[in-house]
This record gives C-alpha cells, sequence and structure tokens, in this order.
C-alpha cells in the first residue's frame, strides 16, 4: 500500500465519523430522486441527506454519467461542508465535481467512500440496511468500497463493462 493511500485511510477513520455529536445543520435531500435509499432512515435529518445524495451520486457513477455526478458532488459537497467534522470531506467531492472525465470522478469516489463509510458505521440508523460492497478490481487492482440500500452489485467503478463486479463486505443495521 503506497503511502498516499496509507494516510487517506487513515484519514477515515478519523473524520466525519462521530455522527452522535453533530448537530443537523444541513438542508433537506436535494429531492434528486435515488434509485435506492428509501428503504434507509437515519435519526438526524442532516445524516440522512448526506446518505440520500451519496446515494444519487453512486447512481450517477453506476450509469457512466459524468454531468450528473458532477452535479451530485457539488450538491454533495455543500451538505458535507456544513456538517462538524466532514468539511476534508467535502474536498474530496468538490475534485470529484471537478474531475476532468468519468474515470477522475470514480478514482476521487474511493476518497470519499472511505470517510463516508466510516461515517455511516456510526451514525444512528432507525432501521433499513446500508450494504458495504467492494470490487476488487477497482483502481487498477487496489480495490474500491462503496456504499448501496441495495444488496445487489451495482458496479459504481465500472457500471455497464461490469455492473455486478464485487461483494456484499459488511452490514450495517438499524437498531
Amino acid at each position: 500500500m503506497n503511502k498516499y493511500i496509507g494516510a487517506v485511510l487513515l484519514f477515515a477513520l478519523f473524520s466525519c465519523q462521530n455522527t452522535e455529536h453533530h448537530a443537523a445543520a444541513a438542508a433537506d435531500s436535494t429531492g434528486v430522486p435515488a434509485k435506492s435509499g428509501s428503504a434507509v432512515s437515519l435519526k438526524e435529518p442532516a445524516v440522512q441527506a448526506i446518505y440520500t445524495d451519496y446515494i444519487v451520486l453512486k447512481n450517477a457513477l453506476v450509469d457512466t454519467k459524468y454531468e450528473e455526478a458532477k452535479a451530485a458532488a457539488k450538491v454533495l459537497s455543500a451538505k458535507l461542508a456544513v456538517f462538524q467534522g466532514c468539511e476534508n470531506t467535502a474536498l474530496i467531492a468538490d475534485k470529484i465535481k471537478d474531475a476532468k472525465n468519468i474515470e477522475e470522478q470514480r478514482k476521487e469516489f474511493t476518497f470519499l467512500s472511505s470517510d463516508v463509510i466510516a461515517m455511516f458505521k456510526h451514525a444512528d440508523l432507525l432501521s433499513g440496511t446500508i450494504y458495504v460492497q467492494h470490487c476488487p478490481m477497482a483502481n487498477h487492482g487496489d480495490g474500491g468500497d462503496w456504499l448501496s440500500s441495495d444488496k445487489k452489485i451495482q458496479n459504481p467503478y465500472y457500471g455497464s463493462e461490469m455492473m455486478d463486479c464485487g461483494a456484499v463486505i459488511e452490514e450495517i443495521k438499524g437498531k
């Protein structure tokens, strides 16, 4: 593992994860319908909005829709920026928004996902299941994780090229 990935993983352990102490400072969801995520209910409205917007971004990458991913990353960045502890994660969303192509977006999505996975492992999930999924082939064989409300694999790193490449590696369940 190179130093950059190690640093990002270490950062993910300490950022954007202590949701029980955050104020609900972010606005409600964007109103953009997500393909999934409706079965997941989180206690804090701000955390729910971040999750919903993350799913919108993930689905844009699954569908290989560069412009939709840019727009979704912009909305997600704004929500993360006002959520205490997630300011640096918002900068990663900005990189997705500013990326020159879908491949760059997908690369940055790996780092974004590391942060939000840590966040949702500590979130107060009222109902539903959040699936942590992994594609071993993403990022030139280094692998990549993402969140989904559906157990069925829909790979954001490859889209239609390898839609079902991956597996569920963890389930985050409501209490």
